[in-house]
């Protein structure tokens, strides 16, 4: 289904239409998808970076960030035609930004779309073994805690609830993934579809978590590769106790779905 974008391309042109169904792929297979809201001394260095590091689009989803990374991002994408941008109406939450920047890279006919953080916490460099990864696997997460894998300039509490965060995840909803909370990915298109056209309700961070359940929940072949994850030098962080308390009720909402599937399962089997 079609739906209106206000869009800036690199040709440095404003759109606001429907998203053409694709009539082909495009030249290039990949794309990274990069929410903003108030990234506007780090974006130039990360976009710069990930061009540098793998041969791939950029796709910048901004939410009407008041600091002007948006325009940053249109001055960007005026000069580099491997650059887009989304510019939505406000901030409305890290998982519809995604949304939209997914469905934008889908209905353009892209084979693998990865997501990021615009913050310098992902580090580009890391992509290459994310896409490299990407050819046997239908989703590829960049692991904090895989073998491997770090922290760096986080405090003892922060690990602490990072950690405990992933190990709630991991054992309420049965996933065999280690670093649930990540946000560093790449998908193969078909199961990103696959996910979006399911129930994906979460805004805030545990969108993350969510969408990697429901990736689990289609059988999708799921790999972590390890990565050094930097704390932010730049901008303040949006690390929050409403975010824990979010991610906290809606995984253990998911877990209930989880159970009841479950048991719906066996009473059909011994019916």
């Amino acid at each position: 289904m079609e739906s209106p974008r206000n869009t800036s391309r690199g040709d440095g042109l404003r759109l606001n239409q429907p998203i053409p169904h694709p009539t082909g792929l495009p030249e290039r297979r990949r794309v990274v998808v990069i929410p903003t809201y108030n990234e506007a001394a780090n974006l130039p260095v990360i976009a710069g970076q990930v061009l540098r590091a793998l041969s791939t689009d950029v796709l910048v989803v901004d939410d009407a960030s008041p600091d002007g990374t948006g325009a940053v991002a249109d001055a960007l994408a005026a000069a580099e035609p491997r650059i887009a941008v989304i510019h939505r109406a406000g901030k409305s939450g890290l998982g519809p930004a995604y949304v939209d920047g997914f469905q934008w890279a889908i209905a353009r006919g892209y084979e693998q779309i990865f997501q990021m953080d615009a913050d310098g916490s992902h580090a580009p460099c890391s992509l290459p073994a994310l896409a490299a990864a990407l050819e046997e696997a239908d989703l590829v997460i960049g692991s904090r805690y895989a073998p491997g894998g770090a922290v760096e300039n986080w405090s003892p509490i922060r690990r602490a609830v990072s950690r405990g965060g992933s190990i709630y995840s991991r054992l309420l909803l049965g996933l065999p993934v280690r670093d649930t909370t990540a946000g560093f990915k790449g998908w193969r298109a078909p199961l990103l579809q696959r996910v979006l056209h399911g129930a994906v309700p979460a805004n805030g961070y545990v969108f993350q978590v969510e969408m990697t359940y429901r990736a689990a929940q289609q059988g999708a072949t799921v790999h972590e590769v390890p990565i050094l994850f930097a704390d932010r030098t730049i901008g303040q962080s949006k690390f929050s106790m409403r975010i824990i308390a979010e991610a906290s009720l809606r995984v253990a909402a998911l877990g209930l779905e989880r159970f009841r599937r479950r048991a719906r399962r066996a009473a059909r089997h011994t019916a």
